[in-house]
């Protein structure tokens, strides 16, 4: 029987878009994704492009965004 550290080493030697579909495929088995909260994040998703589409909110760039928290109070 294979071991455990054996099925670890064999995907580390895979490409990086296997692995991430193997480690996808490990957490879903821990958590199995819930259709209804899908269905809940797809509508915000959709919601907030639309609200940058229609420059009812303003997008703030990802390096501000981390400025902002690594320091809070300038």
């Amino acid at each position: 029987m294979i071991t455990t550290a054996e099925i670890i080493h064999e995907a580390e030697g895979l490409p990086l878009e296997q692995r991430a579909l193997v480690v996808d495929a490990l957490l879903r088995t821990l958590n199995p994704p819930d259709p209804e909260i899908d269905r809940k994040w797809a509508a915000v998703a959709k919601r907030r492009l639309e609200e940058l589409r229609t420059g009812k909110v303003k997008a703030i760039h990802g390096e501000e965004v981390f400025e902002k928290i690594r320091n809070p109070f300038p």
